[in-house]
């Protein structure tokens, strides 16, 4: 059974075409097959079609599915079918690509490696591991296996091992004038207000044993037993060996102590986006940073701009560090310093001012002339009561342990020191005359001053106390900055040893989360969300006798807001259509 044409010749005018339904049989007489017309559709030129899309829709009920593509296929003669050959992912990796193109990446990458005399241009390798960061972090042995099969990114072709590591060189040895392009880059387009800036450090530490501190000990051991100055070690001759030394025990704010880490600095606008990253040796103290940041960002040509750093910053170095070049400060102060100042502050009366739920403030001013100093005394009603009932809770337990001591209480009894050396009672207890634990009254009113409360110190007399509080709480900004960079960006595990690789691979996270960021800020929307709903993008590859066919799947309603928000074009339905 089959649909025909029939052409028949009008005597008075132009040959007039049929469309039939017909089928084939053998004559049992003459034993010639003929046709037998079983439906005629009539005239071409009036041929109903949607009668015929209704037929054909009726007729592949009974076909499966691989059948009706086959039949697909089939039309014009062919009969090889259609072939899905693959899908990937590739929604959110598009509007990455399409930012980091918009943002100039691309041309600052290619025009700081042309300026060095690199060969080839090493922007597609370093967008691949940003991406890569982003979208599902792996180590950089992984990511060829990952743009061949689980991702589509556009732009990017195969890249090995040598490629990656080489970009990575690259990104080390052009990383201030990197960090300085893109970021004046980013400013320009969302137009962003660089006058506040906040800082704070983290640590990041080593999934691999010793540091680089052993490393020089190993290799100074091995140098002098080469120059015949003493006998061979016993330990192995160290491959990679960083000098100064870079992965080094210290203070672990993941507290993980028994790591190697590294000390990582970011500075970020109010709105979270990452302005520049630093790295520096496991052992460096917070407040040793300050100097090298500001020198560092000085040629930025950057508008009057107000650092914001919490109380792990403040030293009197520090505060005169930042306000150099005509810049200010707004700092979080320690309560329980005991510096007169503070206690001068604190104590001083006056009434609180409500500027947001749950926030109010109050300004004191200490001091005349070179020591005049300018606080804002910031309380939380909310947690002040949580402060307060937590507090109830505790005296409450230090009652009922006094009252279980035995009646001597004798000072350096077992129960005695146990209680008096308790990290969060015995801030509470005292000695009194004849060596047995008591409440201190005097410490609890003290601390009761305290509850809801924090402090800061600001430089700079134009900003109203509302400000100087709203700007400290965009700190939250940056530990959201760096939550993001630890768990969905995945800066943790890191095996590399070489210095260059290590800050390389910080700065790749930095760029990252800069993608992140400007994606978060855009759309009003999660980093997950955001990937979760245009992951459901995909690119696939079609293939018939005809050629090849790669379209994108439909885009929904969702999926155009959030590339709409980012100023960004979605992708084209086909990207290719390619005939034999």
């Amino acid at each position: 059974m089959y649909i025909r044409r029939i052409t028949r010749k009008n005597k008075k005018g132009p040959p007039v075409s049929y469309i039939q339904l017909a089928h084939n049989y053998r004559d049992p007489d003459t034993g010639k097959p003929r046709a037998k017309v079983l439906y005629n559709f009539g005239r071409e030129e009036h041929l109903d079609v949607d009668a015929l899309k209704r037929l054909v829709a009726s007729i592949s009920r009974f076909l499966t599915p691989e059948d009706a593509l086959a039949a697909q296929g089939a039309i014009g003669g062919d009969n090889a079918a259609l072939r899905f050959i693959e899908s990937r992912p590739m929604g959110t990796a598009f509007l990455l690509w399409a930012l980091w193109r918009k943002l100039g990446i691309d041309m600052a990458l290619a025009r700081l490696a042309q300026q060095r005399g690199f060969r080839t241009n090493p922007a597609a390798a370093i967008f691949a591991m940003a991406a890569n960061r982003a979208l599902a972090p792996s180590s950089k042995h992984a990511i060829p296996d990952w743009l061949a099969h689980d991702v589509w990114l556009p732009g990017v072709q195969p890249l090995t091992d040598d490629q990656l590591y080489r970009a990575m060189d690259f990104l080390i040895e052009a990383e201030a004038e990197i960090q300085r392009e893109v970021f004046h880059a980013t400013a320009d387009l969302l137009n962003l207000q660089v006058d506040l800036l906040l800082y704070d450090t983290t640590s990041s530490y080593f999934e691999m044993d010793g540091d680089d501190r052993d490393l020089l000990d190993r290799q100074a051991a091995w140098d002098a037993f080469d120059r015949g100055e003493g006998p061979e070690p016993l330990s192995p001759r160290p491959q990679v060996v960083n000098d100064p030394p870079l992965r080094r025990p210290g203070h672990s704010k993941d507290h993980r102590p028994d790591r190697a880490q590294v000390v990582i600095g970011m500075a970020v606008t109010r709105e979270g986006i990452p302005v520049r990253c630093w790295v520096w040796p496991g052992n460096t103290h917070d407040a040793t940073t300050i100097r090298t940041v500001k020198e560092d960002l000085r040629g930025w040509r950057l508008n009057r701009v107000v650092w914001a750093v919490d109380r792990g910053f403040m030293s009197d170095a520090n505060l005169e560090e930042l306000q150099r070049g005509g810049a200010h400060y707004i700092a979080g102060e320690k309560m329980r310093a005991g510096k007169k100042g503070v206690e001068e502050a604190l104590s001083r009366a006056g009434r609180f001012k409500v500027v947001a739920e749950n926030l109010e403030v109050k300004e004191v001013v200490v001091g005349e002339g070179e020591r005049r100093k300018r606080y804002v005394v910031v309380r939380n009603p909310a947690q002040l009561a949580r402060d307060r009932a937590e507090r109830q809770r505790l005296l409450k337990r230090l009652e009922e342990e006094l009252a279980a001591l035995p009646e001597d209480k004798q000072a350096h009894s077992k129960a005695v020191c146990r209680l008096v050396s308790h990290p969060t009672l015995g801030r509470y207890l005292r000695l009194d005359a004849k060596g047995r634990p008591v409440i201190h009254r005097a410490k609890v009113r003290a601390e009761e001053r305290l509850d809801g409360k924090y402090l800061l110190l600001t430089s700079d007399d134009t900003l109203s106390t509302e400000d100087v509080a709203l700007g400290y709480k965009q700190l939250l900004e940056i530990e959201r900055a760096w939550r993001c960079m630890k768990s969905e960006l995945d800066i943790r595990p890191m095996y590399h040893r070489l210095d260059q690789r290590i800050r390389a691979h910080v700065l790749l996270c930095w760029l990252a989360l800069l993608l992140v960021r400007v994606v978060e800020v855009q759309t009003e929307t999660t980093w997950a969300q955001v990937r979760r709903r245009l992951d459901r993008v995909h690119r696939g590859v079609f293939r018939t006798a005809a050629g090849r066919v790669v379209q994108r799947t439909e885009l929904r309603p969702e999926h155009r807001a959030l590339f709409r928000a980012c100023g960004v074009e979605p992708p084209p339905k086909f990207e290719a259509i390619d005939a034999v």
